[in-house]
Order: structure tokens, then C-alpha cells, then sequence
């Protein structure tokens, strides 16, 4: 039995069960045109060409080394970054809202919510209505998270002199007067 196109029912039937497939898998053949050689194998440099130029690359792989040192520190506490910034936050701001942290860390609303719900849970934060709007909640740290940020604080003024040392103490003044333009933006 023939098709509108000439082909054959069996035909259509094995090309369409074909799509989808990989090249290989259909034994089309594909011509190599402009092909350059594979990227260099790990541990080997591999060039980056425009983005070695480029500040913002820079700055986050910087960000890049800064959480996966700091992260692997605070794994240990069975905290995120996130959570050691929010608890920062709520110290320093004894009965801020929710909405407040959200806004200054440039964390969603809902993000947010569910990350003082675990610290909540944890016994890290109290969250109770606002005295002067009821929509709001505020909060407050716990004796338990107070002393968990005490601890955290030798860990991250470690990591910072780490951070210091690889830049060096100089270097390292001068790049936090200079990002300190982005501390309220």
C-alpha cells in the first residue's frame, strides 16, 4: 500500500518511529563541517578567550570559590549561606518583617517564607504577628539561634581571613571599599 507521497505504509511507519532518535540510531549520515578539536581534557587549561576580559566572569567565579568554601564550612552546622544570611539579618534587626529580609537579601517572598519556616522549625527563629500590622509577621532569634550565630561567627571570620590570604590583606580592603557601591542597590 502506497502513500500520498509514493512511499509505502511500512516505510512511513519505520521513519516515524525513527524520530526522535539519535542520528546514529538512523543511519543518517552527517558531514562534518567546521569542526574544531575537542575541548581540553580535566586538569588541563582550557582558554577563555573574551571572558578573561570580562569583570562580571570574574567576579562570579569569585562568588563561585567564596560559597563552595563557605558552604562546605557551614555543612557542618547543617546550615546554607541563605539561612546564616537571614539569621544575620534577624540579629541585627531584632523584629523586622519578613518582607524586610526578602527585599534586602534579593531573596523571592516565597523562598524566603520556606527558609524561616525550617529555621522556625530548627528552633533558630520565633516568627509572631506584627504588634502594629497583623498581615506581617516578624522575627526574632531564639536563645538557640543566637548561640548558633555566635559559634558561626569564628567560622566565617576563618573564612574570611582565608579569603584575605589568597587575595592578600591589601587586595582585599580595597576589593570591599570597592563592591561596597552594591551594598544597597
Amino acid at each position: 500500500m502506497k502513500s500520498k507521497s509514493g512511499r509505502g505504509t511500512t516505510s512511513l511507519a519505520k521513519e516515524a518511529h525513527l524520530i526522535g532518535q539519535p542520528a546514529k540510531s538512523r543511519k543518517v549520515s552527517i558531514r562534518k563541517r567546521n569542526v574544531r578539536a575537542p575541548a581540553p581534557l580535566r586538569g588541563e587549561q582550557i582558554a577563555l578567550g573574551d571572558l578573561s576580559k570580562n569583570l562580571g566572569y570574574r567576579i562570579r567565579r569569585a562568588q563561585l570559590w567564596v560559597f563552595k568554601d563557605l558552604s562546605r564550612q557551614l555543612a557542618s552546622f547543617d546550615i546554607s549561606i541563605a539561612q546564616y544570611s537571614v539569621l544575620s539579618i534577624i540579629n541585627t534587626n531584632p523584629g523586622i518583617n519578613q518582607l524586610a529580609i526578602a527585599s534586602v537579601l534579593s531573596i523571592e517572598r516565597a523562598g524566603l517564607g520556606r527558609l524561616v519556616e525550617r529555621l522556625e522549625r530548627q528552633g533558630l527563629v520565633a516568627r509572631t504577628a506584627s504588634p502594629t500590622n497583623r498581615r506581617y509577621y516578624v522575627l526574632h532569634l531564639t536563645t538557640a539561634g543566637a548561640a548558633l550565630l555566635d559559634r558561626l561567627r569564628s567560622l566565617i571570620a576563618q573564612h574570611e581571613g582565608a579569603l584575605a590570604q589568597k587575595l592578600g590583606s591589601r587586595a582585599y580592603k580595597q576589593l570591599l571599599r570597592t563592591l561596597s557601591i552594591f551594598l544597597h542597590e
